[in-house]
């Protein structure tokens, strides 16, 4: 990479040569830090961007005091005001668009057009946000007592933590802090190590906004260690609700330390997606959701295609357009617009796909194309890889594991109940799709006894979601919803009101407790 383009990047952004990992959002909002150095490195080549000094566990008791103090006045902002805040955020967010999209794609290796579209994705939740903050709404029910109203209501529920994941350093963060900030709460932001200086990016767009609404302390930001912020946080019970992201075994230990002190937990975790292809299939969509699916941001999305179940009669032929389609993909430099697929996020990553494809030769499998590492030149030290196809066994311990790289297994199958069969027999539930033209495939595959996932889609692959619907999934991918739909909920808590307008006491179920006074 041009250091010029680089250092062009960073100015746009307010990104300086040594970045402090904690703020409380505003112009004059940066804590001292005093910890040790962080360094982000690009998977493009390897090299170095910025480094970041990391707080500790001082910075952040500063910033949870901040925070907690910041919530007593923030709450009784009216909401419609907060969504005021909200909708400048998203006007700054569409100012820096361009900056910050390449910034995400120099940090996770994303393709521009996939950067560029994770601060859509943010902008696009602040619209929702905005909507949201006019419709908190409750409901109203009739009391069987006379003379009695019954309602509901929400109120703000405190400071939210969010524990994001390096594959979405922004899009994760807008889905619960823009829309918790709308309900009323404020926000202790931990993201990635990996992806240090696009938290930061967050915290320099947003700041205009923050001061001018005079609401420091709602969006903080810590970048620091497990022991010094991470296990802090889900200890604190000052923090109602930890939403968190990432593996599966992360959430087990979120889920269990926080529910341990019975705060919530709003867990994003790992998924086992897969494509159910019919006979009845429109055979180049299912090819072009496929290619996404597996292969977009190098199958490091928790919705990326991982299995595709197809039916017997068409296996060859789907696998045969499929490994045509494989070979037209550009790797190579995510900054390029040719690039298809970009590197894998460090070596590490690299490392984990590699032993993913040993293991599942070893399971019985069949490497049908691909794999291994990829030489680019000009960036030699990147992490790149070629995207594999194998066949494979459902069974095989090595499908039913979440490998976060670009392997696609392929399976087949006889009927449509042998392939739910197959769909729903793995640990997690996130997102699944079936190509089809039948509406009795449709609607099987979409009722109670079909796809077990949280989204379901026809004719769409399991890749990209919408922000108006709910995000989230079942079984070990942990049970959370974000974004859409009502989501919001989660960052409020629910109270019920009886009024008696009357001059009698009467009890509900008829209860008699007379006594005379």
């Amino acid at each position: 990479m041009e250091k010029e383009k680089i250092a062009d990047i960073l100015q746009t952004l307010g990104i300086k040569e040594m970045n402090n990992a904690a703020t409380t959002g505003g112009l004059d909002g940066w804590v001292k830090t005093c910890g040790n150095e962080l360094v982000s490195y690009s998977p493009i080549d390897g090299q170095p961007i910025a480094k970041v000094a990391l707080a500790d566990r001082g910075d952040y008791d500063i910033l949870m005091e901040k925070a907690v103090k910041a919530f007593e006045s923030f709450r009784m902002m009216p909401a419609p005001k907060r969504g005021e805040m909200v909708r400048q955020i998203g006007n700054c967010l569409r100012e820096k668009k361009e900056a910050l999209g390449a910034l995400i794609s120099l940090e996770t290796g994303k393709i521009k057009a996939e950067g560029l579209g994770e601060v859509q994705e943010m902008i696009d939740v602040a619209d929702f946000a905005v909507g949201l903050s006019r419709q908190l709404y409750g409901l109203t029910m009739p009391s069987e007592r006379p003379m009695h109203r019954m309602y509901e209501q929400w109120h703000p529920l405190g400071v939210v933590g969010i524990i994001t994941a390096f594959n979405f350093p922004c899009a994760v963060w807008a889905w619960n802090a823009l829309i918790a900030a709308v309900c009323g709460d404020v926000c202790l932001f931990k993201p990635s190590s990996k992806t240090p200086l696009t938290a930061i990016a967050i915290q320099n767009i947003i700041a205009p906004v923050v001061d001018e609404f005079g609401a420091q302390g709602v969006f903080n930001l810590i970048i620091g260690s497990r022991q010094d912020v991470g296990e802090p946080m889900l200890n604190d019970s000052r923090i109602p609700l930890i939403s968190a992201t990432g593996s599966t075994s992360m959430g087990k230990k979120v889920g269990a330390i926080v529910g341990e002190r019975l705060g919530r937990s709003l867990l994003e975790l790992g998924g086992n997606n897969a494509i159910i292809v019919t006979e009845k299939a429109d055979m180049d969509m299912a090819i072009r959701a496929t290619l996404f699916g597996a292969v977009g941001t190098a199958g490091q999305r928790c919705t990326s295609t991982r299995r595709i179940i197809v039916q017997s009669s068409v296996r060859d032929l789907f696998i045969e357009r499929l490994i045509d389609a494989y070979k037209q993909v550009q790797i190579g430099n995510p900054m390029d617009e040719k690039t298809l697929m970009g590197p894998l996020i460090d070596e590490g990553a690299v490392g984990d796909m590699d032993r993913a494809l040993a293991a599942a030769l070893e399971q019985g499998g069949k490497i049908l194309y691909g794999g291994g590492s990829v030489s680019i030149e000009g960036f030699e030290a990147g992490s790149y890889v070629l995207p594999a196809i194998v066949a494979a066994k459902n069974h095989y311990p090595i499908v039913q594991q979440e490998t976060f790289a670009p392997i696609l297994y392929i399976m087949d199958y006889d009927h449509m109940d042998q392939a739910l069969e197959l769909h729903n027999q793995v640990p997690q539930g996130l997102s699944s799709a079936i190509f089809t033209d039948s509406i009795h495939y449709q609607e099987q595959f979409l009722s109670h006894r079909g796809s077990d996932c949280g989204i379901a889609n026809v004719n769409i692959g399991t890749s990209g979601a919408e922000i108006g619907g709910a995000f989230g999934g079942e079984k070990e991918t942990g049970g959370g919803r974000e974004s859409g739909s009502d989501a919001w909920k989660v960052y409020m808590r629910r109270q019920t009101n009886t009024i008696n307008w009357g001059g009698e006491l009467p009890l509900a179920q008829g209860i008699k407790f007379n006594i005379n006074l």
